[in-house]
C-alpha cells in the first residue's frame, strides 16, 4: 500500500515537473501599460456658478419656492400653476437676499427681509381677490416678526 502511494506521488510530481518544464520553454511575452492622468475640468454651468454665488443662490431658491407655492396654491384652491410663479419669484428673492454680501454683515436685517418676502410671497399664493393688498401687508409684517424672532433665536440665544 505504501508502495502503491509513493509510486503514485511520484508519477504526480513527474507530471507536474514536465508541465512546468514545458511552460519554462515558452518564450517570455512581455506587457506594458500606459497611465496618463488628467484632471477633469468642471462644466461651464459648474465653473458659472462658483463664480456667482449669488445667482446660484437665486437659482435654488426659485426651485425651493416654485415647490412651496405650487402647494400653497393647490391647499389654498387659487391656482397650483398661479401659486408656482409666484412661488418661483420669491425664492429667487430670498435666495438674493441671502446671497448678498451687504445683508450678510446685518444678520437681523437679514433675517428680517428673508421672513417679510417668504411671507409675502407665500400670502399672495393663498389670496386673490377683494382686499388683497390689505391681507398681503398683515402677511409681510406677520413674516418680518417671524424672520426677527428666528434671528434672534439662532443668534443671539444660543
Amino acid at each position: 500500500m505504501k508502495l502503491q502511494i509513493r509510486n503514485a506521488t511520484l508519477v504526480i510530481l513527474g507530471l507536474i515537473t514536465s508541465q512546468a518544464m514545458a511552460f519554462s520553454t515558452l518564450p517570455a511575452q512581455a506587457q506594458s501599460y500606459s497611465a496618463t492622468v488628467t484632471k477633469a475640468q468642471p462644466s461651464k454651468t459648474k465653473q458659472f456658478f462658483q463664480k456667482h454665488d449669488t445667482v446660484r443662490k437665486a437659482t435654488i431658491g426659485a426651485g425651493v419656492g416654485t415647490a412651496a407655492g405650487a402647494v400653497t396654491g393647490l391647499v389654498a384652491g387659487k391656482g397650483m400653476v398661479r401659486g408656482a410663479a409666484i412661488g418661483a419669484g420669491t425664492g429667487a428673492a430670498v435666495g438674493v437676499i441671502n446671497g448678498n454680501k451687504t445683508l450678510a454683515k446685518h444678520p437681523i436685517m437679514r433675517d428680517m427681509a428673508t421672513g417679510t418676502a417668504a411671507a409675502t410671497g407665500i400670502t399672495m399664493a393663498a389670496t386673490r381677490g377683494h382686499g388683497g393688498a390689505k391681507t398681503t401687508m398683515k402677511g409681510a409684517a406677520l413674516g418680518a416678526a417671524l424672520g426677527l424672532g428666528v434671528g434672534l433665536f439662532r443668534d443671539k440665544l444660543k
